[in-house]
């Protein structure tokens, strides 16, 4: 499809937002900023002839309208054996493994959120499996052990490694009741070990995320996480939900506790934080979009780049369809307004010192030299090169002159270069046709 020169430059400028995070003083690509979307009842929706319109009324695949807004990261959760229902079934592992890796053909990372049942678990259900109902405590320990692993494995042996993975959906109750409830927490404790030894064993580098409703709870946060801590659960991200609409309240009476909250997990248990649920009524669509703005802001100002991102919970899950009032999609198909909130403030963008004058040209480059001015910081520092995976693809350290000029030899494509001296940083795409 034909695009114009005005789109083709915004859906640059959102790429380069997705794909670079850049901090003062270093010369890398840091860990991208989430932008998220829990996407489980996709699969079902198209199944059941659901269509998808981007914003022009275009037919599209929901996952590219949701990449075009921004998103970068899709969730996705999982059950042990689950009924065929349509909204409140599916979810199997198999089901999960396609889904995963129609997201990571997309460029997007993944997480996974065990709720360790058949259907939903949430603070006011944690039923069990049918399956391990009547299975003793021990047997409970290897259920989530093996289900963990098992699930895991498979998606890694098909070629995806999630980048995060939930023991556990909203647990401030505990899971697998009653056995693994909060009234029982030297079980619960061992319950959650066992699944964090498990997604490790699979791949280290998996990250594990406990996750409780009600982010902006500090009493509630600090009374699971003190118990946690005193059993010596294994953990390395606290989650959040965060639903004004269920609290009855207006964003704006409660997002600074939630602020606060997160920067006192961070402060008192030396963890990262993630809002890994967040959702507005899909009727009140500018109260939505300055809601998703205003947590945005809160994660990133979480000290240290602690606070990681931000997931809508099933933005595409059209109330047509769903029943459920807090998607982000209007009755056309289409996205709504409330999703754009995800363009804004470019993650790592926001704060940085640029270098005075810094441009490229020419750009776009045909091919051949490409000089870069930078006024500042010459004589040391790096220029980097990378294609929108993440990549590096070619590095320069500055010379003793405000102007560099390099012949990268890049095939066409979309570049972002960095540049960086210790004390500025700065970011412009490159383009060559």
């Amino acid at each position: 499809m034909h695009k114009s020169p005005r789109q083709f430059v915004f859906q640059s400028l959102i790429l380069m937002a997705l794909f670079l995070v850049c901090v003062p003083g270093m010369n890398r690509v840091h860990a991208q900023f989430v932008k998220g979307a829990d996407i489980g009842w996709l699969a079902q929706m198209e199944a059941t002839g659901y269509k998808f319109y981007d914003s022009t009324g275009t037919e599209q695949n929901c996952l590219k309208i949701l990449k075009d807004h921004g998103i970068n990261t899709v969730r996705l959760r999982v059950w042990v054996n689950p009924s065929s229902d349509k909204v409140n079934g599916h979810c199997s592992k198999n089901e999960v493994v396609t889904m995963a890796l129609r997201a990571k053909d997309m460029g997007m990372r993944v997480m996974i959120d065990f709720h360790y049942s058949d259907s939903w678990a949430d603070p006011g259900k944690q039923n069990k499996p049918a399956t391990w109902a009547t299975h003793s405590f021990s047997q409970l320990l290897t259920d989530v052990y093996n289900h963990t692993f098992e699930v895991l494995d498979t998606l890694k042996k098909s070629g995806v490694v999630p980048a995060w993975v939930q023991v556990g959906n909203e647990i401030p109750g505990g899971m697998l009741w009653p056995d693994g409830s909060s009234a029982n927490w030297n079980q619960l404790g061992q319950l959650l070990n066992k699944g964090y030894d498990a997604a490790k064993a699979v791949d280290s580098a998996i990250k594990v995320v406990i996750h409780l409703d009600q982010g902006n709870d500090n009493a509630r946060f600090r009374t699971f996480f003190d118990n946690a801590r005193t059993r010596g659960v294994r953990y390395d991200i606290i989650g959040l939900s965060y639903y004004p609409y269920w609290l009855g309240t207006d964003y704006s009476l409660t997002i600074n506790d939630l602020g606060n909250n997160m920067n006192d997990m961070v402060s008192r248990y030396s963890k990262e934080v993630m809002v890994v649920e967040v959702g507005g009524d899909y009727t009140q669509v500018q109260n939505s979009y300055n809601m998703l703005v205003a947590v945005l802001d809160k994660v990133r100002a979480v000290p240290g780049n602690k606070g990681l991102g931000v997931l809508y919970w099933e933005p595409e899950g059209a109330k047509s369809w769903s029943g459920y009032q807090l998607s982000c999609w209007g009755a056309n198909g289409q996205p709504t307004k409330a999703l754009d909130a995800f363009l804004t403030n470019a993650a790592g963008m926001n704060g940085m010192i640029p270098f005075p004058g810094f441009r490229l040209y020419p750009n776009p480059c045909y091919g051949g030299l490409l000089n870069i001015d930078h006024h500042a910081g010459a004589g040391h520092g790096t220029i980097s090169i990378y294609d929108l995976s993440g990549r590096l693809v070619e590095e320069q350290v500055m010379g003793n002159t405000t102007t560099e000029a390099i012949s990268p030899g890049l095939k066409p494509g979309t570049y972002l270069v960095n540049i960086g001296d210790g004390q500025h940083t700065a970011v412009k795409k490159l383009v060559i046709p």
